[in-house]
């Protein structure tokens, strides 16, 4: 059992949870209630929402899988994901001018980026 993906596989779980549970109490939640926007596009946005919680989801499951089943392809894969996603908010923040800590799902996936790095050493 490699303890690096344990906790990469922990830290996706944990964000999983925070995205599930906080995220869609404070985000999900008034966005589909927003009447001001169109109903298409709001469903889209609440659709992409549990895409996002179910990718996460497996992103934990990929990690764990690779924790008891070495699988150096599916931890590459599986970290690369993490870099892009915080890539990704880091450049909405940028764009947008947002301060980092409004969104920090970009900790969280640097977070799963780094122990999916250590697991494969």
């Amino acid at each position: 059992m490699n303890p690096w993906l344990v906790a990469a596989a922990l830290a996706a779980f944990s964000t999983f949870l925070i995205h599930t549970f906080v995220g869609g109490r404070l985000i999900a939640r008034p966005l589909l209630a927003a009447r001001d926007l169109p109903r298409v596009p709001r469903l889209t946005a609440y659709y992409c929402w549990h895409m996002v919680s179910l990718l996460l989801f497996g992103l934990a499951v990929a990690l764990a899988w690779a924790a008891r089943y070495a699988n150096p392809a599916l931890v590459v894969a599986s970290g690369a994901l993490a870099v892009a996603f915080a890539v990704l908010s880091l450049g909405l923040i940028s764009a947008h001018r947002v301060k980092p800590w409004h969104m920090p799902q970009w900790a969280l996936f640097l977070v799963i980026a780094v122990l999916s790095a250590m697991g494969l050493t």
